[in-house]
Order: structure tokens, then sequence, then C-alpha cells
């Protein structure tokens, strides 16, 4: 008797990777070849599932932003190289996947285009409708705006059916649990408590923009198999929407 694969609860994703994760955690910088693989063969896995996958991926393990502005640095000029951090980021993830064997392609939102294809919404979509991840590097384009700014705007522009956070925490607790160990998961959230409560893991702008647009967040942790869990329907980390 033939078992029926289990049913894909989200068709087209933009996953959110911060740079740290490329980095194996701990606050590390540089991109640890390990955890590159690791996330590269788990996202292969995904793709070969059915999921059309787009990614934003951070820069904070190369440079962040708003650390180089606390120095002194010029906010924007700081700004603009965290962005070029991300180009390395989707650089190195690009060809991660295509060892892993699947067809990528990185857009930006600087023009680079000796290594990256300009951001282009039409040609995206196409892209991921036949099949191949598509790394969105560079961010907005813009200073002031984050990446997960970045991933909220991007989300709506392909049309995804939500948007994912893979973090180094569960999900989102109704406080910190670094300092609270009596903090309790929260397994969904609506958008406006998010933001009243100052819960975290995700900027506010982005929240604001997926609240906007009706745009589901999933916010879980970087760990193996959780991807493709989320994409099942599994009960993984937490979900923000409209309803909570």
């Amino acid at each position: 008797m033939e078992t029926s694969e289990p049913k894909l609860k989200y068709k087209r994703v933009v996953i959110k990777l911060s740079g740290e994760a490329l980095s194996g955690g701990q606050g590390g910088s540089g991109i640890d070849t390990v955890t590159l693989k690791a996330t590269a063969d788990e996202l292969a896995e995904v793709a070969s599932s059915g999921v059309q996958i787009a990614l934003v991926v951070g820069g904070g393990n190369i440079f962040r932003g708003l650390r180089g502005a606390s120095e002194g640095m010029d906010r924007a000029q700081s700004d603009y190289m965290g962005m070029l951090a991300t180009v390395i980021n989707a650089l190195a993830l690009q060809d991660a996947l295509e060892r892993a064997g699947v067809a990528t392609r990185v857009m930006t939102a600087l023009e680079i285009k000796q290594v990256a294809e300009p951001y282009i919404r039409r040609r995206a979509i196409r892209h991921l409708e036949r099949g191949h991840a598509v790394i969105f590097a560079a961010g907005t384009g813009n200073p002031y705006f984050s990446t997960d700014t970045a991933a909220a705007l991007r989300a709506m522009e392909m049309r995804a059916d939500g948007l994912f956070k893979a973090t180094k925490v569960d999900g989102i607790y109704d406080r910190d649990p670094a300092r609270h160990p009596n903090a309790k998961m929260l397994e969904r959230v609506t958008y406006d408590r998010f933001l009243a409560d100052h819960l975290g893991v995700m900027d506010s702008t982005a929240v604001t923009l997926c609240r906007e647009n009706g745009m589901p967040i999933r916010v879980f942790k970087m760990a193996r198999g959780n991807i493709k869990n989320v994409c099942f329907g599994e009960n993984v980390g937490t979900t923000v929407s409209l309803e909570g």
C-alpha cells in the first residue's frame, strides 16, 4: 500500500538567517564551514520536498553597522559596510547550496554585477518558480533598515506564504529567558502584543510591515530538521499573526 507524502503547509517561504548563524553561534565571527555545510544540506532537503526557498542573510558575523556607529563611525557608512558583509555571506551560502545540488541565485539591492544579479522582483519570482533558491543580499539597499526589515519586505514582494526567522532561541518568550528563568515560551502571539510588550527577537519595523500586510511570521531555533518541520506544519517555535 502506497503512503502519501506529508502535505506542505507552505509552498513558498522567505527564511531569515543571521550572520552569526553561519559563524557557528556563540557570538562568533567569520564563517564556519561545518555550520555552512550543515545549513546548506538542511535547505537542500527542504527544497527537494517542493518548497520554493528565498533567503535573506545578515552580516553580523563580519560587520554590524550599529556597532560601528556606536564607536563613532557615521551610521550610514557603517550600514553600507554591513550590507557588503551580507553579500560575502550570501556568496558563501550560494556555493554551499550548489555543492548540495540546489541551483541558487544571489540578488543584491546594491549593484555588484560581477558577482551577483541586481534585485528585480519579477526576475526573482521567475527564479523561484523554476525551482531555484534565491538569496537576497545587501538588505534593502538603504541605511537605517535592518535585514529583518529586508526579509519582511522581500516576503511581501515574493508573495510568500510565510516569513521564517531561524534564531539561537526556541521561539519568542514573554520575557528575556536569559534574565528570567521562569520565562514562558509563547506558541502564538499577535503582532500587536509583540510590539506593545517589546518582545524582541525581530525588529519592530519588520513586524509592523508584516502586520500591515497580514504576513505570518514563524520564529524558531536553527536546529537540524526544524525548517522542514515548519514547512510541513509541525508546531515548532512561535507564530506571530493577526489572531495570535
